[in-house]
């Protein structure tokens, strides 16, 4: 079963390299693309169910669940996104580039089966998962529209994007998406906190995970509040979502590589 899974998680990532190829050299015309990316989560999908049906839990225990299954997410929201907002396609190189970082650092993990703490038998823990696959699916469009303001500034970048929207459109949209992230951040932060009081007795402890989303929380609100307040050029906002962003990729991927123990109570 533990092959099957792995070459089901080659081919899905297979599918998302072929999505970002045809999102480079085509996205005024999506089908190839959001054709190769729903063939891909169509077999990521059954990759994650094999490995919830073998291991008995959803994929939240190791650093290769953890890859796999926000590859498998961000994928599913931003290629949903995408189908609905066109102006996104010119952005799905940076986004699903992200998918392919993600796919093929989970290859490259340790696939080893973890250990499932009792605290995380409840469903507030799937709830908080769930909230949070959304708020970094939603920050991701955000980050591929702002990648299209920026783009717009190499050279020889312009006529590849003269068809599209001009950039306070852009902005606009990625504002947005960006507003939608940090009301799911928000949200994950809230049933975080019931679901520690909950397992552990307590609603916050300020270990490694929670400091760092909480920073992303303020990074995240400055960013909306500056855009707000200050109202700064299309090109400065799309440079503070993609700094929200990255803070929020090292939240999700960095700490559990330098904590010992992400969630201190997690036992």
């Amino acid at each position: 079963m533990a092959a099957l899974e792995t070459a089901g998680l080659w081919l899905a990532v297979t599918g998302y390299a072929l999505a970002l190829l045809a999102s480079l050299r085509h996205w005024r015309r999506p089908q190839a693309m959001l054709g190769f990316a729903a063939v891909a989560i169509g077999l990521h999908t059954a990759v994650l169910a094999l490995r919830w049906a073998r291991l008995g839990h959803g994929p939240f225990t190791t650093m290769h669940e953890v890859l796999s299954s926000n590859a498998w997410s961000l994928a599913l929201v931003f290629s949903l996104a995408a189908w609905r907002v066109a102006s996104l396609r010119a952005g799905a190189p940076a986004a699903f580039g992200v998918v392919v970082l993600l796919g093929a650092w989970a290859l490259a993990s340790n696939d080893a089966p973890g250990h499932f703490p009792a605290t995380y038998g409840t469903w507030l823990l799937y709830a908080h998962a769930v909230l949070g696959k959304l708020f970094l699916g939603l920050a991701l469009a955000a980050v591929a529209l702002s990648a299209v303001v920026l783009e717009r500034r190499w050279r020889g970048a312009a006529d590849r994007f003269a068809t599209l929207a001009p950039d306070a459109s852009l902005d606009a949209q990625s504002a947005w998406f960006l507003r939608a992230a940090f009301v799911f951040h928000t949200l994950m932060l809230v049933a975080g906190a019931v679901w520690a009081q909950d397992a552990w007795g307590r609603y916050w402890d300020w270990d490694p995970l929670e400091t760092w989303a909480f920073l992303t929380w303020l990074v995240l609100a400055l960013a909306l509040h500056l855009r707000a307040a200050a109202r700064p050029a299309p090109v400065v906002n799309a440079g503070m979502a993609i700094a929200a962003f990255v803070i929020a990729f090292l939240t999700f991927f960095g700490v559990p590589f330098v904590a010992v123990a992400p969630h201190q109570g997690a036992i």
